[in-house]
């Protein structure tokens, strides 16, 4: 290239760089991107906008931050390749007290997750949970057990939260997207029967409030409350949100919208839940139409609240008495899945985060790349072939259309497409042939198949 094609290539780039900075003041209120979800109902999917990250993960205890050496390294490669936005909890899942004595930090495991984050070229997003023990009526020392790490702060200390999540914010100014704490825990009020969504928004104006005050271009969001599901008919606190996959429980509705009414400020609403139903873990009519689910909370979401959708977690095969997800092949889990990131793209949901399960040991199902303690861990593993192509083609703002689908089998075939991608799943355990697009397909049980 000459010297004059140089200065024109480089006076067009910054042309279409202020251009661009402009569309992303006129989307900072929201605006219509060039394409329309599939099933968004009327609802923007808004890709440009600070709020719409896409597909990424969530980690858990065991992650690629610790082990072997060569399977960090071999892990981090996956990670690196196609970056995806990852989440990590302030206090557990990974990472220590953050503040086990009062102005006394510790923020070793959080630096070594936020690193691994910034080494990876993520997006990093923190979830503000959990609290240390002297906020919730304990001591110096840091009680690990499950009912412990799920005890919500007093309410004389969520001032002490909020100040502590507003130290953790100037630490990490590179952070940009805060989730305030995690499936309502410890706010369920036994009394009442109900969620303590008052206690809880109350925590989330504080903890709002002094995240903006660190960082003004931070993001924050809530109230992270589970769309818990029962079966028709049988549901004893059955709202008016509901489908042929179950009755979402009232009091997480009631949760919601009293947050949602009473609210300091959001830049995102969080959810999470199941496709299963929690009374018999019963997938309505089977495990791929369940998660229809997805889609209508979604939209209802968004219709409610007026703001991106986020999913911290979402889940598709049962878990048995040990919360272990074993039931399923492998090609059968990634197949439901993928039915369901349909789903939540489809109705235009901002940014969506999958729980990635946690394994010290080669036998890893649903994991997103084999155990870093082991010496030739760290290998790609289904489930994240699946994240991560999937978070590439069908990323927020993507123009999303029906491919038209034919042949004998045609109704077993679930379909997503982009104009340049299609994404086709055999929800049967057994071969299909199909056509799609007028090419004809034939697919192995539970095939996920990426057609270009």
């Amino acid at each position: 290239m000459g010297r004059h094609d140089g200065n024109r290539a480089h006076l067009v780039a910054l042309v279409a760089a202020v251009v661009a900075a402009f569309v992303m003041l006129l989307c900072a209120g929201g605006c219509q991107s060039g394409g329309r979800a599939r099933g968004a109902q009327g609802v923007p999917n808004t890709g440009g906008t600070p709020a719409y990250l896409g597909f990424g993960f969530t980690h858990t205890q065991y992650s690629a931050d610790l082990g072997n050496d060569g399977a960090r390294r071999t892990a981090a490669g996956v990670l690196s390749a196609d970056p995806m936005p990852q989440n990590q909890h302030i206090m557990g899942w990974g990472a220590d007290n953050p503040e086990p004595r009062p102005g006394s930090y510790n923020f070793g495991d959080l630096d070594r997750r936020v690193a691994l984050m910034r080494s990876t070229h993520a997006t990093p997003v923190l979830t503000l949970c959990c609290a240390p023990d002297w906020m919730k009526g304990g001591g110096n020392r840091t009680n690990w057990s499950q009912k412990s790490l799920e005890t919500a702060p007093d309410r004389a200390h969520y001032k002490d939260f909020a100040a502590l999540a507003g130290v953790i914010a100037k630490r990490y100014p590179d952070v940009r997207h805060f989730i305030v704490w995690n499936e309502f825990k410890g706010f369920y009020d036994d009394s009442r029967k109900r969620w303590d969504y008052e206690g809880y928004t109350e925590l989330y104006n504080l903890v709002y409030a002094e995240i903006k005050k660190q960082n003004r271009n931070a993001l924050v969001g809530g109230p992270y409350v589970v769309m818990d599901t029962e079966t028709p008919g049988n549901a004893s606190n059955a709202s008016s949100l509901q489908g042929p996959w179950g009755v979402v429980d009232q009091r997480a509705v009631d949760a919601l919208e009293y947050w949602d009414k009473h609210k300091a400020g959001a830049d995102f609403v969080v959810v999470d839940g199941s496709s299963y139903t929690r009374d018999g873990n019963r997938m309505l009519p089977d495990e791929f139409a369940a998660t229809r689910k997805f889609g209508d909370v979604s939209t209802w979401l968004t219709k409610t609240t007026g703001l991106p959708v986020w999913w911290a977690e979402w889940y598709v095969e049962p878990p048995d008495a040990q919360d272990n997800r074993r039931g399923w092949t492998e090609p059968h889990r990634v197949a439901v899945q993928a039915t369901a990131m349909m789903e939540l793209a489809g109705a235009g949901v901002a940014t969506a985060f999958y729980w990635n399960p946690e394994e010290e040991t080669a036998d890893c199902p649903g994991c997103l790349w084999s155990a870093t303690q082991l010496s030739d861990g760290g290998d790609k593993l289904p489930m994240m072939d699946l994240l991560q192509r999937f978070a590439a083609a069908f990323h927020p703002g993507t123009h999303l259309r029906t491919p038209d689908v034919g042949g004998p089998d045609a109704a077993h075939l679930r379909t997503l497409a982009s104009d340049r991608t299609v994404l086709v799943v055999n929800t049967l355990d057994r071969p299909v042939t199909a056509t799609v697009d007028g090419h004809a397909v034939g697919l192995g049980a539970y095939e996920v198949r990426w057609l270009t």
